[in-house]
């Protein structure tokens, strides 16, 4: 008799891992339609083809060798008792200064020779909770050298990585230190990446490479094994494509830890991230528009382009449209002392003695380095590999290994940057008018929070005009460039995270910004789950 049931295509099943979502990816990890080593394989493969090859956007630096056998333990585990969390069996990506014990084979070099083989005493604070989370590390991510903090450098440029590219352009500048992880968020290389800020370097790449970035309040997330810039202000965060996906990776990674001091003053209980993601969460809101905190330059000295703020101006009025009230200007009382001073005398004092901290905490470092002048002195030596062309600049290094420790002109410059970020910056703002949040333009606006140590959520919010001049920066880019991703930014007070969260989503869920541009096409992966599991 003639079978009358309808035909089913199992690729039909199969999420698009351009845009998969942790939520569609533990759909098909639970119904048996793909396991997590087909994760790891589709993944590894669509690296292979983007990263040195094709378009060579330099994203990842390596990939982590035992993910196969990690994901082979986690789809038994799956099947005989379940899943951990939403994390579990889903493959991750962590830039490279997060530490990952070294029986796994992968380094931890903040982009740098010099630390090339090192082996550092334990997992990142974050990383354990990932592990335990049953999430997969899949590798590390390129990043800006000593996360940008090396000298007058090229932004997604490391020695071990060379010159990381956005998908949207082959010339765009990736922007921030975690270049990688937000370009390998982009276009699906992972689902989930791990960056970190100290001023700017979760906001930045998320804006340019058209994804979500959370940087949580210094000490909501372990810093614990992360190679440092500041305590004062250095915190690591989620980058992902949608809200949704950025609250479940903070919902785990967020928490205390005994070897991050900072961590353990957080408000307990922690609240569920989860439950923040509301489309009715402006409604009655009132949020504020620091109007001369948006620059007038770009930090490569351009003009910000007129259609950042036009896009903007659309986006306040979607937000009213969604129940929010429009409080323009609500400027901070400090924005003209913070763009006329210089944050990095704290941030270079405390890099130095960081810093040497950690190296001198490492179990082995095949290159000797054990201090920050060690790493100034190996970069002279080995030219060839670390000051190779238009790349040679290590003043920053040079300047903060010059710093005197904690003194007093250290401890002045410290209170001011709080004041001005905090007490006269964001949450003066908020007070006076009487405000829930601020929203501004992600480009160049960081700096207030990053002082504060408060928090911000990014969210994709346009994208430039396609007859935008390429504006040339280095040899191999280009800010801005034609059709390059523009973000949203939410800034509150400290441990504000669950309300920006909400905002964040509502606006999200009513632009879906995202998908109305894609990355150019050789930029794209080809290879899906159908490829691997052979169907």
């Amino acid at each position: 008799m003639e079978n009358l049931l309808p035909s089913i295509n199992p690729a039909a099943e199969l999420p698009d891992l351009y845009e998969a979502s942790i939520k569609e990816l533990q759909h098909g990890l639970d119904n048996g339609h793909f396991t997590s080593g087909d994760l790891v394989k589709a993944y590894t493969a669509r690296i292979e083809e983007v990263n040195l090859q094709g378009p060579e956007l330099h994203a990842v630096l390596e990939v982590n060798q035992s993910a196969l056998k990690d994901a082979a333990f986690l789809d038994e585990e799956r099947k005989n008792k379940g899943k951990r969390t939403m994390l579990h069996g889903i493959p991750i990506l962590l830039k490279d200064n997060m530490s990952t014990h070294s029986s796994e084979g992968l380094n931890t070099t903040a982009g740098s020779y010099a630390l090339l083989g090192s082996v550092v005493p334990d997992d990142a604070g974050v990383v354990k909770r990932l592990r335990e989370a049953g999430a997969i590390i899949l590798g590390k991510t390129n990043m800006s050298e000593w996360a940008h903090f090396r000298g007058d450098m090229i932004c997604g440029w490391s020695a071990r990585g060379g010159q990381c590219k956005t998908a949207y352009h082959p010339r765009g500048d990736p922007c921030g230190s975690s270049s990688g992880s937000g370009v390998a968020t982009s276009i699906g290389l992972a689902t989930v990446s791990i960056g970190t800020e100290t001023d700017g370097s979760i906001s930045s790449p998320s804006s340019t490479n058209n994804v979500v970035g959370i940087k949580p309040t210094v000490g909501l997330t372990s810093r614990a094994g992360v190679i440092p810039i500041a305590a004062a202000q250095d915190t690591v965060g989620p980058m992902t494509r949608c809200v949704e996906d950025a609250a479940i990776v903070l919902s785990v990674i967020a928490g205390e830890d005994q070897n991050d001091k900072r961590t353990i003053s957080q408000p307990k209980p922690l609240p569920d991230y989860l439950k923040a993601l509301n489309v009715n969460a402006l409604q009655g809101k009132r949020i504020g528009v620091p109007r001369s905190s948006i620059p007038n330059k770009t930090h490569h000295g351009h003009p910000i382009n007129p259609h950042v703020i036009e896009v903007f101006q659309k986006a306040l009025k979607t937000l009213e449209s969604l129940g929010a009230t429009i409080v323009d200007p609500a400027n901070l009382p400090s924005a003209e002392d913070i763009k006329s001073w210089d944050e990095n005398l704290v941030l270079k004092v405390d890099f130095k003695i960081e810093l040497n901290e950690y190296l001198a905490a490492l179990r082995d470092v095949p290159t000797g380095v054990r201090t920050l002048t060690d790493v100034i002195d190996f970069n002279k030596k080995h030219s060839d590999l670390e000051l190779p062309e238009h790349y040679q600049d290590q003043s920053i290094l040079i300047a903060s290994d010059a710093t005197n420790g904690r003194d007093a002109a250290y401890g002045k410059v410290l209170a001011q940057n709080l004041e001005a970020g905090a007490t006269k910056g964001i949450d003066a703002a908020l007070k006076e008018h009487g405000l829930d949040a601020l929203v501004l333009p992600a480009e160049e606006t960081h700096t207030p929070a990053a002082l504060a140590g408060y928090p911000i959520v990014t969210v994709p919010l346009g994208f430039y005009l396609d007859d935008t001049p390429a504006i040339d920066i280095g040899p191999k880019t280009s800010y801005p460039t034609p059709g390059s991703p523009i973000g949203l930014s939410f800034y509150g007070t400290a441990f504000s995270e669950f309300d920006l969260i909400g905002f964040a989503y509502a606006f999200e869920q009513k632009t879906r910004v995202r998908l109305s541009k894609k990355a150019y096409a050789e930029a794209v992966p080809r290879t899906q789950l159908k490829d691997v599991i052979g169907l």
